[in-house]
């Protein structure tokens, strides 16, 4: 018999201006501690990032408690299960960056990237090009290894160990994007996000991000043009387009 799936896990950012990293930082350690939460929050000036798993009704009621700050009332976590928590404890850190990029002119929280919802993406890539006619450039900004675990067909993978190589990937290959729109896609939108600024500010005519990422498309539109699984970063290691954990070969 199959393991029931009650764990709920979670994953959410938002880029929010946070004068007070370090004060948010005991304020959620101590209602995620009391609410028996695991897995990781990072903070920083630019906003806030998590991953967390739990009973459902703590994860839910932790993320009522976050929102009750107006800073993060436009949160939106995306939401799997499992049957276990997939992280072994709960950790609160305040960083430089949610999303390390090296980047400071790349700001986020003082305006969104263009972004593309899943349902008219997966139109696009139905028919080949957008409503403009311009055919699809699929940009993964994930690292390679999590590209091997899974990819939107036909996608370009400029092999990346790390993301903060983005920029300099892009300059060097830039002209491989010359006349197509560009859609920047990542597990859950972060990185995305700041590789579509960034591409912008670079020159480049017409970029946008997935909304949500991968994972957001798998709810929305399932495995549609995708070919494998999502890598993600807790004991579950990737999840398949239902958003179930992909048990081990």
């Amino acid at each position: 018999m199959p393991a029931v799936k009650s764990i709920l896990n979670i994953s959410a950012y938002l880029f929010v201006p946070l004068n007070d990293p370090a004060a948010l930082r005991e304020s959620i350690r101590s209602q995620a501690g009391a609410m028996a939460l695991k897995g990781t929050v990072l903070l920083a000036n630019e906003g806030i990032n998590l991953f967390l798993a739990g009973a459902a009704a703590d994860v839910r009621g932790f993320v009522d408690w976050l929102r009750d700050d107006a800073r993060f009332a436009a949160l939106a976590p995306k939401e799997s299960w499992s049957a276990a928590v997939p992280f072994g404890k709960l950790r609160v850190k305040v960083k430089r960056e949610i999303i390390r990029m090296n980047e400071p002119a790349i700001r986020p929280a003082d305006e969104r990237a263009r972004a593309v919802d899943a349902a008219t993406l997966a139109r696009w890539l139905d028919r080949g090009h957008d409503d403009a006619g311009r055919p699809i450039a699929m940009l993964d900004t994930r690292n390679a290894f999590e590209v091997a675990q899974g990819r939107f067909r036909d996608a370009i993978d400029w092999q990346l160990s790390k993301f903060s190589e983005f920029p300099q990937a892009l300059l060097a290959r830039r002209a491989q994007l010359d006349g197509k729109t560009v859609v920047s896609y990542c597990t859950g939108g972060i990185r995305c996000e700041k590789a579509a600024i960034f591409m912008a500010q670079a020159g480049v005519a017409n970029v946008l991000q997935l909304d949500g990422g991968i994972l957001k498309y798998f709810e929305e539109v399932g495995s549609r043009h995708f070919d494998g699984e999502c890598f993600v970063f807790d004991g579950r290691e990737a999840v398949d387009a239902s958003l179930a954990e992909v048990a081990p070969v």
